[in-house]
Formats: C-alpha cells, structure tokens, sequence
C-alpha cells in the first residue's frame, strides 16, 4: 500500500505540522465558540416560547420582544372565543422586577412571569405540579438554573429552609422550584399566580396583559383560524401562530440588535485567520520542495498532478486540525454552558457546518498557494 505523496511531505517537518494543526485547530475552535454563542442566544430567548401551551398568541403592535413587551387590551383575548374552533383563552403578564439577593442584599432584575392558576400556560411539570402554592399571597416559583448572582434560592429550598426576599421591595416567598433557563434577555425567572403579579407590580392595570394565549380544539386547522382572526381583529393586536410567534423573538435578536453580527463577524474572522495559517504553511512548503516539484515536471508529471498533491494536503491539514479543535470546544461548551447556564449544544448541524467551513478555508489556502508550482520550471534547474 503506498503512503501519498502529500503525507509524507507534510510529516516531513513534524513542528511545522504541528503548528499547522495547532493553527487550525484554534481557527476552528473560534469558529465553534462564536456559532455557539449565536445559537445559544437565539434558543434561550426563544425557550419561554417554545414552553407556552398555545396555538395562537396575541400580542401589542407595539412589542418588539420578549424584553420590551407592550400591554394590550385583555378583552381582545375575549373576543378570539367567539371564533369557530377556539378552546380555551389564558393571558399571561411578564415582567422585569427588581429581585433582592436574599443572602447579600444587591439587587438584580429577574423576569416575573403572571398567570391564572387555574389556566396553567407553561409546558413544565414542576410549574403544574405547584400551580395551589402560587395561589397563596406572595408565594412564587424560583427557577433553579438562574444565574447565582440571585443567590443561593435552589440549595436553600431544597434544604428545607423557608426562602424569603423582595422583588420590587415587595416581601415574597418562594414555595418551589422549576427548570426554565436563563437567557441573553433574562438571567433568571420566577413565576406566580395573576393576582401576585399585580400585587408585585401594583401600577399595572388588570385589564391590560402581555401575551394572550389561545388553545384550540383538536384537529382544528390552525392557518384558518389565523385567516378569520387577522380579518376581524382591528390593527390594535398582532396575531401569530407559536412558529411566527418564535420567529418574531429570533428575527428581533438577529436584525434588531448588534449581538446576531457580532457573533457572525467572530466566526467569518476565524474563517480568515484559519485560511491565513493554512496559506503559510502550504506556500512554505511548495517553496521549500519546489525543486522536487521541478524534478517531477521533468520526469512527466503535469501540474494537473501536482496540484492535486497540494490540495491533499490541505484536505489532511482539515481533518487533522478539524478534530481537536472539535473535541476542545465541546469542552468549552460544557464549561460554558454550566457558568452562564445558557444552551451551548455541539449539534450535529453545527459539526458538519464547521468541517465544511474547514475544508473550504484549507482549500482557499491551497488555491492560492499552488500558484507557486508555476515557478517550478525544469529548465531553471537543469
């Protein structure tokens, strides 16, 4: 079995392989991070989302997101019951409140979200379980993977110790935990009943809500619905279904502020940097063995196979730089993910996009640095 031409140039100088690995290896795990960070923002602004039992949501003109919602009327909620196929109606309050640290006293704002108890709207068994304690006065649910800035709240429950603070100087309880996740709009959620909301934010009118969920029966075709609802509805509402009401949160994070281009930018500039390690390493070598290539022009190798040996060495520079940086970057998403409990996943998506990225960057390098082979001519050696 013969060992390729390209390899055994490549292993020829173990350190520049090395660096070469190392370099795109780093281009790699740059690209991984930056996409991961991207991702990351877009599912955890979007995880409340996904988790509110509806079909259809109505919201203000007005609303731009989730972090800068505006109240519309609740009797338009109302009238989505007189539609044909409607099954239930729940409104839903959010807002941001100022929560107490109970054990240092700073202060730090955490997302309050309000409903009727006897309408749950979450898709959370630990919320439905607990739904009579967020009936009694001033008793909320405290979400476990909140950033700890807010305090100790899980450990202390759990060890069976009453936890008392204030959000918006209001003295609340907490009466038990779920699971929901922090967010690049929110670092931390409770939840509690409508009538607590109100006491917790005694300014805002009851008649006027955030998000107006509706339920409909099953087997109902939702698109008509839809049709019926913006047709007879006035311009004082926004009506969307759960996938729209999705894209409305991503498509506000990814045009509406810089974070969606930053992290985009990131991952283009590892692309660059990825290419220019590459470019070096290959223009090295081919300057470094042009008189071999020369040699093999002379004996009838065409630059048509020359070429190709280029480029099999930047496709084994690829893999063998693609892997580690993967490995290391799953790391990071792990460590990161648990520090700023935000959803960094190593999708399969995500792999495949960056092992493209890679042999695309590898294959840019070679492209251009074969275009010394041209200077390999026999006749300036022999």
């Amino acid at each position: 079995m013969k060992i390729p031409l390209a390899w055994l140039q490549l292993s020829r100088e173990k350190i520049r392989l090395l660096v070469a690995i190392a370099g795109i290896g780093f281009a790699d795990i740059l690209m991984f991070m930056q996409l991961g960070f991207r991702d990351a923002l877009f599912e955890s602004n979007v995880t409340l989302h996904k988790k509110l039992k509806g079909d259809i949501f109505l919201i203000s003109p007005q609303s731009t997101s989730t972090i800068a919602m505006k109240s519309f009327p609740q009797r338009r909620l109302y009238q989505a019951l007189g539609f044909e196929g409607v099954q239930s109606i729940s409104p839903l309050y959010m807002d941001f409140g100022l929560w107490k640290n109970p054990q240092t006293r700073a202060t730090r704002a955490i997302m309050v979200l309000g409903f009727n108890p006897a309408n749950p709207v979450l898709d959370l068994p630990d919320v439905n379980q607990n739904l009579n304690k967020i009936k009694i006065e001033n008793g909320v649910l405290f979400d476990d993977t909140s950033r700890p800035e807010y305090g100790s709240i899980a450990q202390l429950f759990r060890q069976k110790e009453e936890v008392t603070t204030e959000v918006e100087e209001r003295r609340i309880r907490v009466v038990g935990l779920f699971s929901l996740g922090a967010s690049f709009a929110a670092d931390g959620n409770i939840v509690t009943s409508d009538l607590n909301f109100l006491r917790i934010f005694p300014r805002r009118d009851k008649g006027l809500i955030d998000i107006g969920i509706v339920q409909l029966q099953p087997g109902v075709n939702i698109q008509n619905v839809l049709t019926n609802m913006r047709q007879e509805f006035p311009d004082d509402v926004t009506i969307l279904s759960k996938q729209e009401f999705i894209d409305f949160e991503k498509k506000y994070w990814q045009t509406s502020t810089a974070i969606g281009f930053v992290f985009t930018l990131g991952t283009v500039m590892g692309f660059v940097v990825g290419t220019v390690i590459v470019y070096q390493i290959l223009y090295t070598d081919v300057s470094d063995h042009l008189p071999e290539y020369a040699t093999l022009k002379a004996m009838g190798y065409t630059n048509r196979y020359l070429l190709i040996v280029v480029f099999q060495e930047a496709l084994i520079l690829a893999i063998l730089g693609y892997i580690p940086g993967m490995v290391i970057a799953s790391g990071l998403y792990g460590l990161t993910k648990a520090v700023t409990r935000l959803p960094m996943m190593m999708s399969l998506t995500k792999t495949i996009t960056i092992l493209i990225l890679t042999i695309i960057m590898c294959c840019v390098s070679g492209a251009i640095a074969v275009r010394k082979l041209k200077a390999a001519d026999p006749a300036d050696i022999f």
